[in-house]
């Protein structure tokens, strides 16, 4: 399929992985199951689709790029377990889908990677395993340790909600046209015990802390509010701190996930 594919278009952020080996070992690692309906947003002429066809019960393809409707058109005519999907992901119902999606495996275009797991996460709790393609620093960012730098609003939602898998560092060789940097496919699973209801508040929290990043909690988080809450003063975070034996001093990079968590709780917002 690959001498027919149009040139990659940088508004959409495309970079068509191209190699078969690759594509063989990330579906390996993606481990999809029999039973599985797997969301692939992103589907390009359908090299990733069609071997997550071989696989799954039922795939979701979803891609942006009209010029590739006669190379995933005849694939649907093709298979049976695979529905089509023209236009954006992040502006369609995806928890609409029916049946609902199981997993989320795909190639995904780096300037929609991170505000679609996000989405996701908050909006689509069937999907219970992540494998996906992303540039290697942002996928660095999705389980970064505290007091590092990669460490973000991102690595604590993320780590609050999935538990890391297995991941491949992926050359910028395998790639059509070649980006400017290494990628990596990296996998993540659903905590059994994460709260979804408590996910807009912690994504509140969070992102204005680390919105100023080098500032202490303190002075970042007073007169934050969520869900019609009192904003929080500096004596309501002070007191949360110190209720947890943190510093009164600490930033937000300073904060493991689970004492986000915990944070949050104190002031009273989950």
């Amino acid at each position: 399929m690959s001498h027919s594919r149009p040139p990659a278009l940088k508004r959409y952020g495309q970079n068509h992985l191209v190699d078969t080996g690759t594509l063989q070992a990330i579906v390996a690692l993606a481990a999809v199951r029999p039973d599985d309906v797997v969301l692939e947003v992103g589907a390009a002429d359908g090299a990733l689709t069609r071997r997550l066809l071989d696989r799954a019960a039922l795939v979701y393809a979803f891609e942006i790029d009209r010029r590739f409707t006669t190379a995933l058109e005849g694939l649907a005519a093709e298979r049976e377990n695979l529905r089509l999907h023209f236009g954006d992901a992040l502006r369609e119902p995806l928890d609409r889908l029916d049946p609902p999606p199981t997993a989320l495996v795909a190639n995904l275009a780096y300037n929609i990677a991170i505000p679609l797991i996000m989405t996701m996460l908050g909006d689509l709790p069937t999907v219970r395993r992540y494998a996906v393609m992303l540039q290697k620093e942002l996928a660095d960012r999705l389980f970064a340790a505290p007091r590092t730098k990669p460490y973000s609003a991102v690595s604590v939602l993320v780590q609050l909600a999935c538990e890391a898998g297995p991941r491949r560092v992926v050359p910028r060789t395998v790639f059509v046209p070649p980006p400017r940097v290494d990628s990596a496919f990296v996998t993540f699973a659903r905590r059994d015990e994460w709260p979804a209801d408590h996910w807009p508040a912690l994504k509140v929290l969070v992102r204005t802390a680390f919105g100023q990043r080098r500032k202490l909690l303190l002075n970042s988080l007073s007169g934050a509010a969520h869900g019609g809450r009192a904003p929080l003063a500096r004596d309501d975070v002070r007191r949360a701190l110190l209720a947890l034996d943190l510093s009164p001093e600490a930033r937000p990079e300073e904060l493991t996930p689970p004492q986000w968590a915990a944070f949050a709780d104190e002031i009273g917002w989950l």
